[in-house]
Protein backbone atom coordinates (compact mmCIF):
# COMPACT_ATOMS: atom_id res chain seq x y z
CA UNK A 1 0.00 0.00 0.00
CA UNK A 2 0.89 3.55 -0.61
CA UNK A 3 1.91 5.92 2.20
CA UNK A 4 -1.70 7.36 3.67
CA UNK A 5 -0.47 10.93 2.55
CA UNK A 6 -0.63 9.51 -1.16
CA UNK A 7 -3.80 8.67 -0.77
CA UNK A 8 -5.23 11.47 0.91
CA UNK A 9 -3.64 14.05 -1.87
CA UNK A 10 -5.51 11.78 -4.49
CA UNK A 11 -8.71 12.19 -2.71
CA UNK A 12 -8.41 15.79 -2.51
CA UNK A 13 -7.85 15.83 -6.22
CA UNK A 14 -10.55 13.67 -7.02
CA UNK A 15 -13.30 15.78 -5.03
CA UNK A 16 -11.75 19.00 -5.48
CA UNK A 17 -12.95 18.30 -9.87
CA UNK A 18 -15.91 16.70 -8.59
CA UNK A 19 -16.98 19.90 -6.58
CA UNK A 20 -16.22 21.85 -9.68
CA UNK A 21 -18.91 19.99 -11.66
CA UNK A 22 -21.46 20.33 -8.86
CA UNK A 23 -20.71 24.13 -8.65
CA UNK A 24 -21.74 24.56 -12.41
CA UNK A 25 -24.82 22.43 -12.26
CA UNK A 26 -25.82 24.51 -9.36
CA UNK A 27 -25.17 27.74 -11.69
CA UNK A 28 -27.28 26.02 -14.54
CA UNK A 29 -30.13 25.27 -11.55
CA UNK A 30 -30.16 28.67 -10.22
CA UNK A 31 -30.34 30.14 -14.04
CA UNK A 32 -33.37 27.33 -14.74
CA UNK A 33 -35.45 28.81 -11.45
CA UNK A 34 -35.07 32.56 -12.13
CA UNK A 35 -36.33 31.49 -15.96
CA UNK A 36 -39.24 30.03 -14.51
CA UNK A 37 -39.83 32.51 -12.13
CA UNK A 38 -39.44 35.12 -14.93
CA UNK A 39 -41.78 33.33 -17.24
CA UNK A 40 -44.21 33.06 -14.79
CA UNK A 41 -44.41 36.09 -14.11
CA UNK A 42 -44.55 37.81 -17.90
CA UNK A 43 -47.75 34.85 -17.95
CA UNK A 44 -49.90 36.49 -15.07
CA UNK A 45 -48.69 40.28 -16.73
CA UNK A 46 -50.64 39.20 -20.14
CA UNK A 47 -53.03 37.10 -18.97
CA UNK A 48 -53.82 39.50 -15.83
CA UNK A 49 -57.52 39.91 -16.71
CA UNK A 50 -58.16 36.00 -17.21
CA UNK A 51 -58.42 35.15 -13.83
CA UNK A 52 -58.63 31.03 -14.84
CA UNK A 53 -55.29 31.33 -17.13
CA UNK A 54 -53.34 33.29 -14.19
CA UNK A 55 -54.40 30.49 -11.16
CA UNK A 56 -53.16 27.91 -13.77
CA UNK A 57 -50.44 29.65 -14.22
CA UNK A 58 -49.69 30.27 -10.92
CA UNK A 59 -50.12 26.69 -9.78
CA UNK A 60 -47.87 25.06 -12.67
CA UNK A 61 -45.34 27.62 -11.44
CA UNK A 62 -45.18 26.72 -8.09
CA UNK A 63 -45.02 22.97 -9.07
CA UNK A 64 -42.12 23.79 -11.50
CA UNK A 65 -40.59 25.81 -8.93
CA UNK A 66 -40.99 23.39 -5.53
CA UNK A 67 -39.52 20.49 -7.84
CA UNK A 68 -36.48 22.83 -9.27
CA UNK A 69 -36.30 23.71 -5.38
CA UNK A 70 -35.89 20.28 -4.47
CA UNK A 71 -33.25 18.97 -6.99
CA UNK A 72 -31.42 22.30 -5.89
CA UNK A 73 -31.28 21.35 -2.58
CA UNK A 74 -29.61 17.85 -3.72
CA UNK A 75 -27.28 19.64 -5.80
CA UNK A 76 -26.11 21.75 -2.43
CA UNK A 77 -25.65 18.19 -0.29
CA UNK A 78 -23.25 16.82 -2.76
CA UNK A 79 -21.70 20.74 -2.52
CA UNK A 80 -21.16 20.27 1.11
CA UNK A 81 -20.50 16.70 1.30
CA UNK A 82 -17.95 17.05 -1.31
CA UNK A 83 -16.08 19.92 0.89
CA UNK A 84 -16.61 17.89 3.76
CA UNK A 85 -14.61 15.14 2.00
CA UNK A 86 -11.96 17.57 0.86
CA UNK A 87 -11.59 18.92 4.60
CA UNK A 88 -11.43 15.81 6.06
CA UNK A 89 -8.70 14.62 3.89
CA UNK A 90 -6.75 17.89 4.32
CA UNK A 91 -7.06 17.22 8.00
CA UNK A 92 -5.32 14.08 7.68
CA UNK A 93 -2.45 15.42 5.94
CA UNK A 94 -1.75 18.32 8.98
CA UNK A 95 -2.24 15.16 11.03
CA UNK A 96 0.23 13.15 9.61
CA UNK A 97 2.41 16.34 10.19
CA UNK A 98 1.58 16.42 14.16
CA UNK A 99 -0.40 19.50 13.32
CA UNK A 100 -3.63 18.20 15.44
CA UNK A 101 -4.07 20.88 17.90
CA UNK A 102 -6.78 22.92 15.93
CA UNK A 103 -9.13 19.25 16.57
CA UNK A 104 -11.51 18.56 19.68
CA UNK A 105 -9.21 18.07 22.71
CA UNK A 106 -11.90 15.96 24.57
CA UNK A 107 -11.50 18.67 27.22
CA UNK A 108 -14.69 17.61 29.00
CA UNK A 109 -13.53 13.86 29.35
CA UNK A 110 -10.93 14.79 31.33
CA UNK A 111 -11.42 12.70 35.53
CA UNK A 112 -8.77 13.34 37.93
CA UNK A 113 -10.02 10.66 39.26
CA UNK A 114 -10.28 7.90 36.55
CA UNK A 115 -7.82 5.03 36.67
CA UNK A 116 -5.55 5.92 34.45
CA UNK A 117 -6.78 9.00 31.81
CA UNK A 118 -5.45 11.89 33.82
CA UNK A 119 -1.82 10.74 34.40
CA UNK A 120 -1.28 10.03 30.41
CA UNK A 121 -2.66 12.63 28.78
CA UNK A 122 -5.54 10.90 27.49
CA UNK A 123 -7.75 14.00 27.33
CA UNK A 124 -6.97 17.73 26.72
CA UNK A 125 -4.98 19.92 24.16
CA UNK A 126 -1.56 17.44 22.81
CA UNK A 127 -4.09 14.50 24.06
CA UNK A 128 -3.61 11.14 22.11
CA UNK A 129 -7.70 11.50 22.06
CA UNK A 130 -7.01 14.77 19.91
CA UNK A 131 -5.33 13.08 18.01
CA UNK A 132 -7.24 9.71 16.85
CA UNK A 133 -10.30 11.39 17.59
CA UNK A 134 -12.23 11.66 13.84
CA UNK A 135 -15.82 11.73 15.14
CA UNK A 136 -18.05 13.74 13.78
CA UNK A 137 -21.07 13.24 15.93
CA UNK A 138 -21.18 14.53 19.69
CA UNK A 139 -22.67 10.72 20.50
CA UNK A 140 -19.71 9.07 18.55
CA UNK A 141 -17.21 11.46 20.20
CA UNK A 142 -18.91 10.01 23.89
CA UNK A 143 -18.66 6.43 22.55
CA UNK A 144 -14.77 6.95 21.81
CA UNK A 145 -14.12 8.55 25.13
CA UNK A 146 -16.07 5.18 26.74
CA UNK A 147 -13.73 3.20 24.43
CA UNK A 148 -10.58 4.77 25.94
CA UNK A 149 -11.69 4.65 29.32
CA UNK A 150 -13.24 1.23 30.30
CA UNK A 151 -10.70 -0.27 31.10
CA UNK A 152 -12.01 -3.27 29.51
CA UNK A 153 -9.59 -6.66 28.15
CA UNK A 154 -12.59 -8.68 26.85
CA UNK A 155 -12.45 -9.87 22.76
CA UNK A 156 -9.57 -7.80 21.89
CA UNK A 157 -8.78 -10.44 19.07
CA UNK A 158 -12.41 -9.50 17.80
CA UNK A 159 -11.57 -5.46 18.30
CA UNK A 160 -8.47 -5.61 16.60
CA UNK A 161 -10.22 -7.67 13.42
CA UNK A 162 -12.70 -4.70 13.03
CA UNK A 163 -10.32 -2.58 13.68
CA UNK A 164 -7.84 -3.76 10.83
CA UNK A 165 -11.30 -3.94 8.35
CA UNK A 166 -11.99 -0.80 8.51
CA UNK A 167 -8.20 0.67 7.99
CA UNK A 168 -9.03 -1.68 4.77
CA UNK A 169 -11.79 0.59 3.95
CA UNK A 170 -10.90 4.53 3.88
CA UNK A 171 -12.95 5.59 1.06
CA UNK A 172 -16.04 3.93 2.81
CA UNK A 173 -15.23 5.48 6.72
CA UNK A 174 -14.57 9.10 4.89
CA UNK A 175 -18.22 8.59 3.14
CA UNK A 176 -19.69 7.80 6.23
CA UNK A 177 -18.05 10.68 8.26
CA UNK A 178 -18.56 13.26 5.74
CA UNK A 179 -22.34 12.39 5.64
CA UNK A 180 -22.09 12.53 9.85
CA UNK A 181 -20.30 15.87 9.91
CA UNK A 182 -23.65 17.27 7.38
CA UNK A 183 -25.88 16.63 10.62
CA UNK A 184 -26.96 19.87 12.52
CA UNK A 185 -28.78 18.76 15.58
CA UNK A 186 -30.86 20.88 17.51
CA UNK A 187 -31.32 18.11 20.32
CA UNK A 188 -28.84 15.24 21.10
CA UNK A 189 -29.49 11.78 20.05
CA UNK A 190 -30.64 10.76 23.92
CA UNK A 191 -33.43 13.83 23.64
CA UNK A 192 -34.96 12.17 20.32
CA UNK A 193 -34.93 8.37 21.48
CA UNK A 194 -36.78 10.19 25.20
CA UNK A 195 -39.49 12.02 22.88
CA UNK A 196 -40.18 9.51 21.16
CA UNK A 197 -40.75 6.58 23.67
CA UNK A 198 -42.82 9.59 25.72
CA UNK A 199 -44.79 10.57 22.75
CA UNK A 200 -48.35 10.62 22.95
CA UNK A 201 -50.59 10.35 20.01
CA UNK A 202 -53.41 13.00 19.90
CA UNK A 203 -54.68 12.43 16.03
CA UNK A 204 -57.83 10.73 15.87
CA UNK A 205 -57.99 7.42 13.39
CA UNK A 206 -61.09 9.00 10.84
CA UNK A 207 -58.05 11.68 10.42
CA UNK A 208 -56.21 10.00 7.53
CA UNK A 209 -59.47 8.97 5.53
CA UNK A 210 -61.27 12.07 5.84
CA UNK A 211 -58.18 14.24 4.67
CA UNK A 212 -58.19 11.80 1.39
CA UNK A 213 -61.61 12.83 1.14
CA UNK A 214 -61.51 16.33 1.73
CA UNK A 215 -58.68 16.64 -0.68
CA UNK A 216 -60.50 14.77 -3.45
CA UNK A 217 -63.97 17.42 -3.13
CA UNK A 218 -61.42 19.96 -3.00
CA UNK A 219 -59.88 19.13 -6.09
CA UNK A 220 -63.12 18.49 -7.80
CA UNK A 221 -64.71 21.75 -6.33
CA UNK A 222 -61.75 23.39 -8.23
CA UNK A 223 -62.61 21.69 -11.55
CA UNK A 224 -65.92 22.71 -11.12
CA UNK A 225 -65.14 26.11 -10.40
CA UNK A 226 -62.67 26.17 -13.66
CA UNK A 227 -65.99 25.28 -15.51
CA UNK A 228 -67.61 27.54 -14.06
CA UNK A 229 -70.00 24.75 -12.36
CA UNK A 230 -69.81 26.24 -9.08
CA UNK A 231 -69.24 29.59 -7.44
CA UNK A 232 -66.38 30.89 -5.59
CA UNK A 233 -68.34 31.33 -2.61
CA UNK A 234 -68.79 27.46 -2.11
CA UNK A 235 -64.75 27.27 -2.77
CA UNK A 236 -65.14 30.10 0.15
CA UNK A 237 -67.22 27.94 2.46
CA UNK A 238 -65.39 25.05 1.98
CA UNK A 239 -61.73 26.36 2.80
CA UNK A 240 -63.68 28.11 5.98
CA UNK A 241 -64.74 24.50 7.29
CA UNK A 242 -61.32 23.21 6.78
CA UNK A 243 -59.87 25.79 8.64
CA UNK A 244 -62.36 24.76 11.55
CA UNK A 245 -61.41 21.50 11.65
CA UNK A 246 -57.50 22.06 11.64
CA UNK A 247 -58.51 25.22 14.28
CA UNK A 248 -59.51 22.59 16.85
CA UNK A 249 -56.53 20.64 16.58
CA UNK A 250 -54.24 24.00 15.69
CA UNK A 251 -52.13 24.10 19.05
CA UNK A 252 -51.08 20.52 19.27
CA UNK A 253 -49.80 20.48 15.72
CA UNK A 254 -47.41 23.27 16.49
CA UNK A 255 -46.34 21.42 19.61
CA UNK A 256 -45.59 18.40 17.33
CA UNK A 257 -44.21 20.80 14.52
CA UNK A 258 -42.00 22.33 17.12
CA UNK A 259 -40.53 18.96 17.84
CA UNK A 260 -40.38 17.52 14.77
CA UNK A 261 -38.59 20.78 13.10
CA UNK A 262 -35.73 20.01 15.85
CA UNK A 263 -35.35 16.17 14.96
CA UNK A 264 -35.96 16.53 10.92
CA UNK A 265 -32.30 17.34 9.77
CA UNK A 266 -30.79 14.37 12.40
CA UNK A 267 -33.43 11.57 11.00
CA UNK A 268 -32.65 12.68 7.04
CA UNK A 269 -29.03 12.59 7.72
CA UNK A 270 -28.83 9.01 9.83
CA UNK A 271 -30.81 7.61 7.36
CA UNK A 272 -27.92 8.52 4.97
CA UNK A 273 -25.97 6.85 7.88
CA UNK A 274 -27.37 3.84 8.07
CA UNK A 275 -27.87 3.15 4.61
CA UNK A 276 -24.06 3.37 3.87
CA UNK A 277 -24.23 0.79 7.18
CA UNK A 278 -26.42 -1.61 5.30
CA UNK A 279 -24.49 -1.54 1.56
CA UNK A 280 -21.17 -2.42 2.98
CA UNK A 281 -20.09 -6.05 3.55
CA UNK A 282 -18.20 -6.86 6.74
CA UNK A 283 -16.36 -9.63 7.83
CA UNK A 284 -15.28 -9.20 11.03
CA UNK A 285 -17.83 -10.53 13.74
CA UNK A 286 -18.01 -6.75 15.64
CA UNK A 287 -19.09 -5.34 12.66
CA UNK A 288 -21.16 -8.00 11.59
CA UNK A 289 -23.34 -7.96 14.91
CA UNK A 290 -23.48 -3.96 14.45
CA UNK A 291 -25.03 -4.39 10.77
CA UNK A 292 -27.49 -7.06 11.69
CA UNK A 293 -28.37 -4.69 14.42
CA UNK A 294 -29.66 -2.63 11.70
CA UNK A 295 -31.64 -5.01 9.66
CA UNK A 296 -34.98 -5.64 9.52
CA UNK A 297 -36.64 -9.42 8.49
CA UNK A 298 -39.33 -7.38 6.73
CA UNK A 299 -38.14 -3.75 5.60
CA UNK A 300 -34.49 -2.35 6.20
CA UNK A 301 -33.87 0.23 8.33
CA UNK A 302 -33.03 3.10 5.83
CA UNK A 303 -36.11 3.25 4.47
CA UNK A 304 -37.96 2.81 7.36
CA UNK A 305 -36.37 6.22 8.59
CA UNK A 306 -36.39 7.34 5.02
CA UNK A 307 -40.17 7.28 5.13
CA UNK A 308 -40.34 9.17 8.34
CA UNK A 309 -37.50 12.20 6.93
CA UNK A 310 -40.53 12.37 3.69
CA UNK A 311 -43.23 12.44 6.69
CA UNK A 312 -41.44 15.52 8.95
CA UNK A 313 -40.50 17.27 5.51
CA UNK A 314 -43.71 16.90 4.00
CA UNK A 315 -45.40 18.13 7.78
CA UNK A 316 -42.40 20.74 8.02
CA UNK A 317 -43.84 22.67 4.84
CA UNK A 318 -46.94 23.42 6.72
CA UNK A 319 -44.78 26.42 7.81
CA UNK A 320 -44.38 28.18 4.24
CA UNK A 321 -46.56 30.98 5.08
CA UNK A 322 -49.77 31.51 3.46
CA UNK A 323 -49.10 28.53 0.99
CA UNK A 324 -48.53 25.73 4.29
CA UNK A 325 -52.16 27.00 5.16
CA UNK A 326 -54.23 27.13 2.46
CA UNK A 327 -52.99 24.00 0.68
CA UNK A 328 -53.82 22.54 4.82
CA UNK A 329 -57.42 23.89 4.71
CA UNK A 330 -57.87 22.36 1.62
CA UNK A 331 -57.01 19.20 2.16
CA UNK A 332 -56.94 18.67 6.18
CA UNK A 333 -52.60 17.80 5.46
CA UNK A 334 -51.66 19.16 8.53
CA UNK A 335 -53.99 16.11 10.42
CA UNK A 336 -52.59 13.86 8.07
CA UNK A 337 -48.63 14.16 8.34
CA UNK A 338 -49.44 14.16 11.82
CA UNK A 339 -51.19 10.78 11.82
CA UNK A 340 -48.48 8.87 9.56
CA UNK A 341 -46.00 10.59 11.73
CA UNK A 342 -47.95 9.16 14.93
CA UNK A 343 -48.48 5.66 13.05
CA UNK A 344 -44.65 5.65 13.02
CA UNK A 345 -43.87 6.57 15.92
CA UNK A 346 -45.89 3.80 17.34
CA UNK A 347 -44.08 1.29 14.87
CA UNK A 348 -40.29 2.00 15.00
CA UNK A 349 -39.82 4.33 18.36
CA UNK A 350 -38.13 1.21 20.48
CA UNK A 351 -35.81 -0.06 16.93
CA UNK A 352 -34.13 4.04 16.56
CA UNK A 353 -32.26 3.75 20.10
CA UNK A 354 -30.77 0.39 18.64
CA UNK A 355 -30.26 2.38 14.91
CA UNK A 356 -28.69 5.47 16.43
CA UNK A 357 -26.42 3.24 18.81
CA UNK A 358 -25.49 1.54 15.41
CA UNK A 359 -24.55 5.31 13.42
CA UNK A 360 -22.58 6.10 16.98
CA UNK A 361 -20.57 2.67 17.56
CA UNK A 362 -18.98 3.19 13.14
CA UNK A 363 -18.57 7.08 13.99
CA UNK A 364 -16.74 5.92 17.07
CA UNK A 365 -15.04 2.87 15.62
CA UNK A 366 -13.65 4.28 12.27
CA UNK A 367 -11.40 6.79 14.16
CA UNK A 368 -9.65 3.68 15.50
CA UNK A 369 -9.66 2.32 11.97
CA UNK A 370 -8.21 5.70 10.37
CA UNK A 371 -5.57 5.28 12.88
CA UNK A 372 -4.25 2.10 12.40
CA UNK A 373 -4.26 3.31 8.26
CA UNK A 374 -2.72 6.62 9.17
CA UNK A 375 0.23 3.94 11.09
CA UNK A 376 1.03 1.19 8.92
CA UNK A 377 4.29 0.45 10.32
CA UNK A 378 2.42 -0.02 13.82
CA UNK A 379 1.58 -3.70 15.23
CA UNK A 380 -1.22 -5.21 16.78
CA UNK A 381 -0.01 -7.17 20.30
CA UNK A 382 0.17 -10.80 20.03
CA UNK A 383 -2.07 -11.77 22.41
CA UNK A 384 -0.76 -14.57 25.03
CA UNK A 385 -1.78 -16.24 28.23
CA UNK A 386 1.68 -16.46 29.26
CA UNK A 387 4.17 -15.36 31.40
CA UNK A 388 5.00 -12.19 29.68
CA UNK A 389 2.65 -9.50 31.06
CA UNK A 390 3.84 -7.00 28.17
CA UNK A 391 6.77 -7.94 25.94
CA UNK A 392 7.80 -4.65 23.41
CA UNK A 393 10.66 -4.34 20.63
CA UNK A 394 11.10 -0.72 19.99
CA UNK A 395 8.05 0.57 22.11
CA UNK A 396 7.62 4.30 20.81
CA UNK A 397 4.94 7.19 21.83
CA UNK A 398 2.53 7.51 19.04
CA UNK A 399 2.68 11.76 19.47
CA UNK A 400 6.20 11.81 19.31
CA UNK A 401 7.84 12.59 15.76
CA UNK A 402 9.36 9.33 14.24
CA UNK A 403 12.83 11.26 13.62
CA UNK A 404 13.47 12.11 16.97
CA UNK A 405 11.49 8.90 18.75
CA UNK A 406 14.32 6.73 20.72
CA UNK A 407 12.45 3.57 20.95
CA UNK A 408 12.98 0.56 24.07
CA UNK A 409 12.25 -2.73 24.51
CA UNK A 410 10.63 -3.87 27.80
CA UNK A 411 9.99 -7.29 29.02
CA UNK A 412 7.77 -7.59 32.36
CA UNK A 413 6.66 -10.91 33.65
CA UNK A 414 3.19 -11.24 35.69
CA UNK A 415 3.90 -10.45 39.63
CA UNK A 416 7.37 -8.34 38.49
CA UNK A 417 7.82 -5.04 39.92
CA UNK A 418 10.60 -2.63 38.02
CA UNK A 419 11.77 0.50 40.19
CA UNK A 420 13.39 2.68 37.30
CA UNK A 421 15.45 5.56 38.44
CA UNK A 422 16.90 8.37 36.02
CA UNK A 423 17.85 12.02 36.59
CA UNK A 424 15.61 14.93 35.51
CA UNK A 425 14.91 15.06 32.06
CA UNK A 426 16.29 11.74 31.39
CA UNK A 427 12.95 9.67 29.61
CA UNK A 428 11.73 8.50 32.83
CA UNK A 429 7.84 9.98 33.13
CA UNK A 430 7.58 10.07 29.02
CA UNK A 431 8.45 5.98 29.09
CA UNK A 432 6.01 5.46 31.85
CA UNK A 433 3.34 6.87 29.52
CA UNK A 434 4.42 4.69 27.04
CA UNK A 435 3.93 1.92 28.97
CA UNK A 436 0.57 2.99 29.68
CA UNK A 437 -0.38 4.08 26.55
CA UNK A 438 0.81 0.41 24.95
CA UNK A 439 -1.76 -0.95 27.26
CA UNK A 440 -4.61 0.96 26.40
CA UNK A 441 -4.25 0.90 22.76
CA UNK A 442 -4.09 -3.17 23.46
CA UNK A 443 -6.68 -2.92 25.38
CA UNK A 444 -8.89 -1.21 22.92
CA UNK A 445 -7.74 -3.32 19.42
CA UNK A 446 -5.47 -0.70 18.43
CA UNK A 447 -2.36 -1.16 16.44
CA UNK A 448 0.63 -0.18 18.86
CA UNK A 449 4.02 1.80 18.57
CA UNK A 450 6.40 -1.03 18.10
CA UNK A 451 8.09 -3.47 15.81
CA UNK A 452 6.76 -6.36 17.93
CA UNK A 453 4.63 -6.81 20.85
CA UNK A 454 3.38 -9.75 22.52
CA UNK A 455 0.73 -8.78 25.29
CA UNK A 456 -1.50 -10.76 28.12
CA UNK A 457 -4.01 -8.33 28.68
CA UNK A 458 -4.65 -6.70 31.72
CA UNK A 459 -6.26 -3.55 33.66
CA UNK A 460 -4.11 -0.18 34.15
CA UNK A 461 -3.92 1.69 37.00
CA UNK A 462 -1.71 4.77 37.86
CA UNK A 463 -0.65 7.54 40.08
CA UNK A 464 1.46 10.16 38.31
CA UNK A 465 0.09 13.35 38.76
CA UNK A 466 -1.69 13.88 42.46
CA UNK A 467 -3.17 17.44 42.60
CA UNK A 468 -4.08 19.19 45.85
CA UNK A 469 -7.23 20.05 45.72
CA UNK A 470 -8.72 23.74 47.50
CA UNK A 471 -11.97 23.38 47.08
CA UNK A 472 -12.12 20.37 49.37
CA UNK A 473 -9.62 21.67 51.19
CA UNK A 474 -7.21 18.88 50.82
CA UNK A 475 -2.96 18.97 51.09
CA UNK A 476 -1.36 17.42 48.29
CA UNK A 477 -0.06 14.63 50.81
CA UNK A 478 -3.40 14.02 51.41
CA UNK A 479 -4.25 13.62 47.81
CA UNK A 480 -1.59 11.45 47.13
CA UNK A 481 -2.36 9.03 49.83
CA UNK A 482 -6.54 9.15 48.82
CA UNK A 483 -4.99 7.79 45.24
CA UNK A 484 -2.78 4.91 46.85
CA UNK A 485 -5.47 3.48 48.89
CA UNK A 486 -7.82 3.61 45.84
CA UNK A 487 -5.16 1.47 44.19
CA UNK A 488 -4.79 -0.91 47.06
CA UNK A 489 -8.55 -1.34 47.01
CA UNK A 490 -8.41 -1.93 43.16
CA UNK A 491 -6.05 -4.58 43.84
CA UNK A 492 -7.70 -6.58 45.84
CA UNK A 493 -10.40 -7.35 43.42
CA UNK A 494 -8.70 -7.68 39.98
CA UNK A 495 -5.55 -7.91 38.18
CA UNK A 496 -3.77 -4.82 37.15
CA UNK A 497 -0.54 -3.52 35.95
CA UNK A 498 0.27 -0.46 38.18
CA UNK A 499 2.42 2.44 37.11
CA UNK A 500 3.59 4.89 39.86
CA UNK A 501 5.35 8.39 39.12
CA UNK A 502 7.38 9.14 42.59
CA UNK A 503 5.83 7.85 45.42
CA UNK A 504 4.72 9.92 48.64
CA UNK A 505 6.27 13.27 47.09
CA UNK A 506 4.31 15.41 49.42
CA UNK A 507 6.57 14.36 53.17
CA UNK A 508 9.76 14.27 53.63
CA UNK A 509 12.48 12.65 52.40
CA UNK A 510 13.12 9.70 55.26
CA UNK A 511 9.39 9.33 55.77
CA UNK A 512 9.20 8.82 52.01
CA UNK A 513 11.90 5.93 51.89
CA UNK A 514 10.17 4.43 54.54
CA UNK A 515 7.22 4.66 53.21
CA UNK A 516 7.76 4.02 49.87
CA UNK A 517 9.57 1.11 50.66
CA UNK A 518 6.22 -0.35 52.37
CA UNK A 519 3.72 0.46 49.60
CA UNK A 520 6.59 -1.53 47.35
CA UNK A 521 6.25 -4.49 49.72
CA UNK A 522 2.43 -4.53 49.92
CA UNK A 523 2.15 -4.29 46.26
CA UNK A 524 4.73 -7.22 45.80
CA UNK A 525 2.60 -9.39 48.38
CA UNK A 526 -0.77 -8.39 46.44
CA UNK A 527 1.01 -10.21 43.43
CA UNK A 528 0.48 -7.51 41.26
CA UNK A 529 2.55 -6.04 38.07
CA UNK A 530 4.00 -3.06 37.26
CA UNK A 531 6.74 -0.04 37.24
CA UNK A 532 7.64 2.34 39.89
CA UNK A 533 9.97 5.79 38.77
CA UNK A 534 11.61 7.68 41.78
CA UNK A 535 14.73 9.70 42.60
CA UNK A 536 14.79 7.81 45.62
CA UNK A 537 18.14 5.24 45.19
CA UNK A 538 16.95 3.72 48.65
CA UNK A 539 13.90 2.42 47.36
CA UNK A 540 16.44 0.36 44.50
CA UNK A 541 17.45 -1.83 48.09
CA UNK A 542 14.15 -3.53 47.74
CA UNK A 543 15.32 -5.25 44.44
CA UNK A 544 18.74 -7.17 46.55
CA UNK A 545 15.57 -8.38 48.79
CA UNK A 546 12.27 -9.04 47.22
CA UNK A 547 13.44 -11.44 44.14
CA UNK A 548 10.12 -9.67 42.28
CA UNK A 549 11.61 -6.36 42.52
CA UNK A 550 14.14 -4.94 39.57
CA UNK A 551 16.10 -2.00 39.11
CA UNK A 552 15.94 -0.05 35.32
CA UNK A 553 17.80 3.40 35.18
CA UNK A 554 17.55 6.42 32.16
CA UNK A 555 21.29 8.00 32.16
CA UNK A 556 22.64 11.51 31.74
CA UNK A 557 26.15 12.42 30.66
CA UNK A 558 27.76 15.48 31.33
CA UNK A 559 30.38 16.18 28.48
CA UNK A 560 32.32 19.69 28.45
CA UNK A 561 30.30 21.39 30.50
CA UNK A 562 26.66 19.69 28.35
CA UNK A 563 23.91 17.43 29.27
CA UNK A 564 23.37 14.30 26.95
CA UNK A 565 20.75 12.13 27.08
CA UNK A 566 20.33 8.71 25.17
CA UNK A 567 16.70 8.12 26.89
CA UNK A 568 17.53 4.42 26.76
CA UNK A 569 16.07 1.56 29.10
CA UNK A 570 18.53 -0.01 30.64
CA UNK A 571 19.05 -2.42 33.64
CA UNK A 572 20.70 -1.60 36.96
CA UNK A 573 20.66 1.52 39.56
CA UNK A 574 20.94 5.25 38.01
CA UNK A 575 24.63 6.72 39.16
CA UNK A 576 24.33 10.35 37.63
CA UNK A 577 21.73 13.31 38.86
CA UNK A 578 21.76 16.29 36.80
CA UNK A 579 19.58 18.93 39.61
CA UNK A 580 22.73 20.69 40.58
CA UNK A 581 24.14 20.73 37.21
CA UNK A 582 21.20 22.28 35.58
CA UNK A 583 20.52 25.09 38.46
CA UNK A 584 24.15 26.19 37.42
CA UNK A 585 24.23 25.81 33.76
CA UNK A 586 20.49 27.72 33.93
CA UNK A 587 22.69 30.17 36.41
CA UNK A 588 19.66 29.63 38.87
CA UNK A 589 22.73 29.32 41.49
CA UNK A 590 26.30 30.11 41.58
Amino acid sequence: MSHPSEFYKLQIDIHAEELQKVKRKLAVSSTIRLVVFLLACAGVYFFFENTKIVIAIIVLAIVAFVYLVTKHSDLQYKRELKKALIAQNETELEVLNRTFHHLPSGEKYKDPLHFYSQDIDLFGRGSFFQYLNRTALESGSDFLAKIFTENEIDAIPKKQQATTELSEMPKWRQQFSAIASLVKTEVSATEVTSWLKDYKAFVPKWAKPVSIAFSFVSLGLFIAYYFDFVSGYLIGGWFFLGMVITGIYFKKLNELSSHTSKVQSTFEQFQKLILEIEKENFSSEILLERKKSVLNSSEKASQVLKQFARYLDAFEQRNIMLFGMIISCFTLRDLRQSYNIEKWIEAHKLNVPVWFDAITFFDAYNSLGNFAFNHPDYIFPKIIDDVPVLKVKGAGHPLLKEATMVRNDIQINSEEFFIVTGANMAGKSTFLRTVSLQIVMGNIGLPVCAEKAEYSPIKLITSMRTTDSLTDDESYFFSELKRLKFIVDEIKTDRYFIILDEILKGTNSKDKAIGSRKFVEKLVASNSTGIIATHDLSLCIAAEELPEVKNYFFDARIENNELFFDYTFKPGICQNMNASFLLKKMKIVD
